[in-house]
């Protein structure tokens, strides 16, 4: 069955905030044209007071290296300025992505079924 990319639904970001904590979730293809959709939600959901921010990848059907950078970048402010930043891990697809990438070890992935922190990968 041959795939046309207009099938693809348009790119949306939907926020679901819970008190001191909000997951980010985008929906669609993570690249150049929406990263910075994303990037520009999470610094006014941490401008606002949101010190806990999981990014929910579970949605994303595609990742390029601008996505890469943006987690890295996100990851970063995590250990150098107090936000408690955590990733809900995507399809195999974008997991393979970041694999390749060699980024699994140095992002804080989150289980939402079981609400705690999930073991790190390790890299191949």
């Amino acid at each position: 069955m041959p795939f046309h990319r207009s099938e693809l639904e348009p790119f949306r970001c939907e926020v679901e905030p819970d008190r001191d904590a909000v997951r980010v979730c985008p929906v669609g293809e993570l690249d150049l044209a929406t990263v910075p959709l994303v990037e520009s939600q999470l610094a006014e959901l941490w401008s606002v007071g949101f010190t806990r921010v999981v990014l929910d990848l579970r949605g994303v059907c595609f990742l390029d290296s601008t996505g890469v950078r943006m987690l890295l970048s996100w990851q970063r402010h995590d250990a150098a300025d107090g936000l408690v930043f955590r990733v809900i891990p995507g399809p195999a697809e974008v997991q393979r992505v970041l694999e390749i990438a060699g980024i699994v070890d140095y992002l804080s992935f989150w289980s939402p079924e079981s609400g705690s922190p999930m073991a790190r990968t390790p890299s191949a």
